[in-house]
This record gives structure tokens, sequence and C-alpha cells, in this order.
């Protein structure tokens, strides 16, 4: 073989092996870049946490003679001095927090509180709390309106002698989802005929040995459920009558 056609050769032997290596690099398939989608399937957004609802307040100051206009007078078995303003939070019905009222005794309003706060934990949903007086002391017209309340001197019903709401030693708790009934079962509120049999489950509604029940027995105090003949399921008082 000549000089001239060995070079030839060897130039056509390294112009293929070239165009090989140049088609074997066309054909590797490149990586691909991550796109948006895998990038946010990667990290989920984070939940939000709910808000908590306030927590419970209390404020317990002295009673003025204008607070108590209606419902004391020369007269009651205590004096102004014996009474105390409660001012709380309570959780409604609209499961939502509410700052209510109420006039207990000076000695057991503590302990009244302590309840209520449980009461308030527990989200049992209470109606209105309002004074008496804002229904010029008519206990009626502040049962028929739902409202909790407690001082109010006044005799016990169907009694000559003083009510335990008298000595500011009583609390009615919604009263319209828990009527008082005379001995035939019957009840003075229309409104409430929904409410007269127990166990009821019912927002509001007092039952046997429920969390209301629980809580004011734990300060001593007794409820008008228990007692036998006459039903007063919105009642709770110190002396268990």
């Amino acid at each position: 073989m000549s000089t001239r056609r060995s070079a030839i050769v060897i130039a056509l032997a390294l112009l293929g092996a070239s165009a090989c290596g140049a088609e074997t690099a066309s054909q590797a398939t490149p990586t691909p870049e991550p796109t948006q989608a895998t990038s946010e399937s990667s990290s989920p957004a984070a939940t939000p946490t709910p808000a908590a609802p306030p927590e419970f307040i209390a404020k317990i100051t002295k009673v003025t003679r204008d607070q108590v206009k209606y419902s004391w007078r020369e007269g009651c078995p205590v004096t102004l001095n014996d009474l105390r303003l409660v001012t709380m939070t309570y959780w409604g019905f609209d499961k939502k927090p509410h700052t209510g009222e109420m006039v207990l005794n000076a000695s057991v309003a503590k302990d009244v509180v302590s309840v209520f706060h449980k009461l308030y934990d527990d989200r049992y949903p209470i109606r209105r709390m309002e004074l008496v007086d804002v229904y010029k002391g008519d206990d009626y017209d502040s049962i028929d309106a739902d409202n909790t309340s407690a001082f109010n001197c006044r005799a016990a019903t169907g009694s000559t002698h003083w009510s335990q709401h008298a000595y500011g030693f009583a609390v009615d708790l919604n009263p319209l989802e828990n009527p008082y009934l005379n001995a035939d079962g019957s009840n003075a509120h229309k409104n409430a005929d929904a409410y007269v049999k127990r166990p009821l489950k019912k927002p509001g509604v007092i039952n046997p040995g429920d969390e209301v029940v629980r809580a004011f027995a734990a300060i001593g105090w007794g409820w008008g459920g228990d007692w036998s003949g006459i039903k007063d399921y919105q009642h709770f008082s110190m002396s268990g009558r």
C-alpha cells in the first residue's frame, strides 16, 4: 500500500469514529428539570390551627343600691353588704362567649364562680345571665325570658317563707330548658312545655347526674330535680331547697 493510500484510510477511520461519537451523544437522554407541580406536591400547605375561645373571666365586687333597686328592700333577710355582684363569662347557645351578671351572697360567690368556670370549660350553653332587676324584680318575667339569675328577695314558690334566693344562696339556671313542675307535672310557663321530661338530650337541659349537677354538688349544693313530688329542674341551692 502506498503512503498516500494509507493516509486516506486512516483519515476515513478517524472520520467514522467521530461521527459515531456524535450520534451516541445526540441520543443521550437529558436529566429533566423539576416541575412546579412536583415542587408543590412535595410541600403540602399546613392547616391553620383554630383559635381557642377566650378564657373564663370573673370579677366579684360590692353591690350598689341601684343594682338591686327592685330585688332588695328593707326587711330582706340580708343586707346590701352581705351581697356581691359577680360579672363573668358564660358560653352562649350561639357557641360564643358572653359576659353576664348575677348577685350572690358574699359567702358563696367564689364557690359559685368556680361552678360557672367549669360549665364554661365544658361549653355548657346558657341563654342569658342578667340581674333580675332588668325585669324589675319580677321572677315570672325573668324565668319567661330564660334568664339565669340568683339573688331576689322573695318568698319561696307557693310559700310565705323566704326563698333561698332571698339570701343569695340559690341559682336558677336556664329556666326555660329546666322548668319548675308542680306535683301534677304542670308548669306555669307554656314556652317550657317541650322540656318537662327527664332525661332529655337537648342543649342547656340539666339531667340527673350530668356535669351541671356534679359541678354544683362539688361545692355542696343540691338540685331541685332531686326533689320528690315537685320538681324544680332549674334550681340549685346551698341548702338543697
